[in-house]
Order: C-alpha cells, then structure tokens, then sequence
C-alpha cells in the first residue's frame, strides 16, 4: 500500500470464526517485516488457546506477540520506532481499542486489528464495528458453512452456556451461511466429521 510519509492509518480485518482473520493479519504483518519495517503484534492475554506469546491462525501459521490487557497498556506498549502495529481478536479488548488505534494512526503508524465483528447471536461485537467505522480499509472475510458449503457469515456456537466469551474453536463454534444460522436452539448439535 502506499504510505505518504508521516501518514498513519487503520485497517480492519473482520468476519466470523474460520474466516481467516489471523491469517490474513499474520500475511500482512510478515509481509511488513521482509520490507524492514518496525513490527509488533499484540493479542488479549486472555486469549491462550495456542500459546501465550503468539498469534496462531487455525491453520497452524504463527507470528510473536505480546499478551497485553487492555487498549491502554496496548498504547503504553508500541515502541516510538514501530511503524506497523498488528492486533488479533479485538473483539476481546475495551472500546479505548477505538482511540488508541486513532491514536497511533495519527503518530504514523499502520494499525491493523483482526477481530469478529458480530457474536454469537449476530449482534455487533464491539469494538470491531466502532472501529470499522474509523478504518481507512476494511476487509471483511467470510468462512465456508460448516453446514452447507455456502458463505459463512456467522458465528453458530455450538456448546450451551449463557456467557458471551467461550474461548474455543473447533468443537465449540461453527460457521454458518443465512440460511443454516440459528438462534433459536441455546445448543446446536454439532456434525459428525467423516
């Protein structure tokens, strides 16, 4: 892309779960790094599905990332020199996420944050949508139906609880097209892979 000096930006990386939103922040962040460029990448701390200090796409690509808490120790983290600053599951941090990318845009800096943009009951997820809103670029990806084979654009959890966040993956969420979406079973009996 091309980058006027001094010129930060954003970009968001949204869809649901097995859409290859790691993924595709795991590319560009690679990408920025063969070109020299200052790189860091952050994730929840709460997010240690595949290890601690890594964001790990389900397909098995990795990057080093720093575990952080919150957007404000996000902000007190990027080094003055970093140019490129990468940000997976932001669904999972508060909504300061908003004004610490705008931030960072504004000192120059090319913020790119990887996140659902909906739940499970396909309400917006914030703060992806706020920060879609402020995005120079969005990306918004789409899985395959875990159902039909159609364009999933949904998350379906497919395990009963009655909290927002089950960190999980396969076994726990499936993506679903329109038409096999459902909300109206607390539990979706999962299909049997053959």
């Amino acid at each position: 892309m091309f980058r006027p000096s001094g010129t930060g930006w954003i970009e968001v990386i949204c869809g649901p779960m097995f859409s290859g939103k790691s993924e595709e922040l795991i590319r560009r962040v690679t990408r920025s790094r063969i070109a020299r460029l200052p790189v860091q990448t952050f994730k929840p701390a709460l997010d240690d599905r595949y290890g601690e200090n890594r964001v790990t796409s389900h397909s098995r690509m990795t990057v080093d990332a720093i575990p952080i808490s919150d957007s404000a120790e996000l902000l007190r983290a990027v080094d003055d020199a970093t140019l490129v600053v990468g940000v997976d599951e932001g669904q999972f941090f508060d909504e300061g996420l908003v004004e610490v990318a705008e931030h960072l845009a504004a000192a120059g800096k090319q913020v790119i944050v990887a996140g659902l943009d909906t739940d499970y009951l396909r309400r917006p997820f914030e703060p992806i949508p706020a920060l879609s809103g402020r995005a120079e670029f969005v990306t918004k990806m789409l899985a395959v139906c875990h159902r039909c084979g159609g364009p999933g654009l949904f998350t379906q959890r497919i395990v009963r609880s009655d909290s927002l966040v089950v960190l999980g993956a396969q076994g726990a969420y499936e993506a679903r097209c329109r038409g096999c979406y459902s909300n109206e079973e607390a539990e979706q009996p999962a299909l049997a892979l053959n």
